[in-house]
């Protein structure tokens, strides 16, 4: 029995890996793309895209795309306020489960399964448990290309904002940083791979410093 799943589009490799992960099963049909947004600057949440190049994704994946519109400030409240409409349609449209990009962070696993507890929704996790560095060569190997768009600098040299994802060279950077930035030290936005139909043209646009991190602009 086929599945229909949903799955939450962060906009970087960990979700576009899923993807992949995903339509490699028999066993299941990715019916959409659920995406956090930020109305307020326009952008996805914590990646801080463009909700324009969010769409040209969407697009170049084949897939209809949901938007969750969060206020800003959000709080836990004004986020769960806003998932649980998103939650409810999937039930109606028959939607069997929520897949979800995450690696290996218990608290942020088990926070997604709370969401989804008293619904009929399945919360699924592709790429759960992976060893991030074996992880991070098979997606470079498999074709996937992202840039990173948000980082820590007190973890990660901040020179490499807005440059192309590469495992390789931050693994040089200190033995604390993991290559898929699952601890939060860098964020990425995924432009191209087996994913999608075309690749994304993007240009590295301005530089801001934010709430502790530093972002790169994609246009």
């Amino acid at each position: 029995m086929t599945r229909r799943v949903r799955l939450w589009w962060s906009t970087g490799k960990d979700s576009a890996w899923a993807l992949h992960a995903l339509r490699a099963r028999p066993d299941v049909e990715v019916a959409g793309l659920i995406t956090t947004v930020t109305p307020t600057f326009g952008r996805v949440a914590i990646h801080g895209t463009r909700i324009e190049l969010l769409e040209a994704q969407a697009d170049a994946v084949g897939l209809p795309l949901e938007r969750v519109e969060l206020p800003w400030p959000c709080t836990n409240d004004d986020y769960e306020a806003a998932v649980a409409p998103c939650v409810r349609r999937a039930e109606v449209d028959g939607i069997d489960a929520m897949a979800f990009g995450d690696l290996f962070l218990a608290d942020v696993r088990a926070y997604r399964e709370g969401l989804l507890a008293d619904s009929a929704v399945e919360p699924i996790f592709p790429l759960w448990g992976r060893d991030t560095t074996q992880l991070a060569r098979e997606m470079v190997g498999g074709g996937l290309r992202a840039r990173i768009v948000a980082l820590d600098p007190t973890r990660v040299d901040r020179s490499l904002v807005g440059t192309e994802w590469d495992p390789t060279r931050l693994a040089t950077l200190s033995p604390a940083c993991d290559p898929c930035g699952e601890n939060g030290e860098f964020h990425t936005v995924a432009v191209d791979g087996p994913m999608f139909d075309r690749p994304l043209g993007v240009t590295p646009g301005d530089e801001v410093e934010r709430s502790g991190l530093v972002y790169r602009d994609l246009v």
